[in-house]
């Protein structure tokens, strides 16, 4: 009982500083999450264009930064780039190497999911001499963007959890803030009960938000109820008439 009593003071004792860390791994994963959609799109498009010269420069921006390390990306970006240029502050510094490193992969759902529209949809804005402009944006881009948004969610989530090393440059975000109520708890108190918790609150949360958009997107192409059927409390009746298949049975029964 002591033990838990002194947990709760130290809990309470940090907690504004906990909440301000909060607050910042919130922003960091919004900010970061929505630029890092722009840096998917623009680069899945790209990366799927038939022109060698659009095509060349997105693939090697998206497997660079893939295949680079977020850490190392924070911190040459932190560290070394102001032994060539103009210092950055630790607040974009983050933002920017969240979002070019998880916007090179969300490039990838991007790109697959365009690639997945039935070619003869692609086939009819040729025929109906749609500009490249116009049929992504009223025809192709619609049906990938719900196919893309599981994977985007995903990696929204991870985006969430990556911005917890971002301490390392010297942000006090939530992570940070852990670390310091380990100083005065433990190691299980910190990490394994606040931290988890949540942590998972937040990209429950997040993942929760996500379905109903992709469940929104479904919905305009006809595959799927609406987000107001969806969160009704009065469950959906089915109205439509069935057909009778019994066969009637002659007056006096069966001779």
């Amino acid at each position: 009982m002591r033990v838990l009593v002194n947990y709760l003071d130290a809990l309470s004792m940090h907690g504004p500083r906990l909440w301000d860390g909060l607050l910042l791994t919130i922003q960091l994963t919004i900010i970061s999450g929505l630029l890092a959609f722009v840096v998917s799109v623009v680069l899945g498009l790209m990366a799927g264009s038939r022109k060698w010269f659009v095509r060349i420069p997105a693939r090697f921006i998206i497997e660079f930064f893939r295949g680079t390390s977020l850490l190392v990306q924070l911190m040459w970006l932190f560290y070394v780039l102001p032994l060539f240029g103009p210092s950055l502050g630790a607040m974009l510094v983050a933002v920017f190497a969240l979002t070019l490193n998880y916007g090179a992969y969300g490039a990838e759902a991007v790109r697959a999911s365009l690639t997945s529209v039935p070619q003869g949809q692609w086939e009819a804005t040729v025929a109906l001499s749609m500009s490249w402009p116009h049929k992504i944006r009223r025809v192709i881009f619609p049906q990938a963007w719900a196919l893309m948004l599981p994977s985007l969610t995903n990696l929204w989530v991870h985006l969430l959890k990556g911005s917890s090393i971002v301490y390392i440059i010297g942000m006090s975000e939530f992570t940070f803030e852990l670390l310091q109520l380990r100083r005065t708890t433990d190691w299980f108190f910190s990490l394994a009960v606040v931290g988890l918790i949540v942590y998972f609150l937040i990209a429950l949360v997040l993942t929760q938000l996500m379905r109903l958009l992709e469940a929104r997107a479904k919905h305009k192409l006809g595959m799927g109820p609406s987000l107001k059927e969806i969160l009704s409390p009065v469950p959906k009746i089915d109205t439509t008439p069935t057909k009778d298949t019994s066969v009637s049975q002659p007056a006096g029964g069966v001779r």
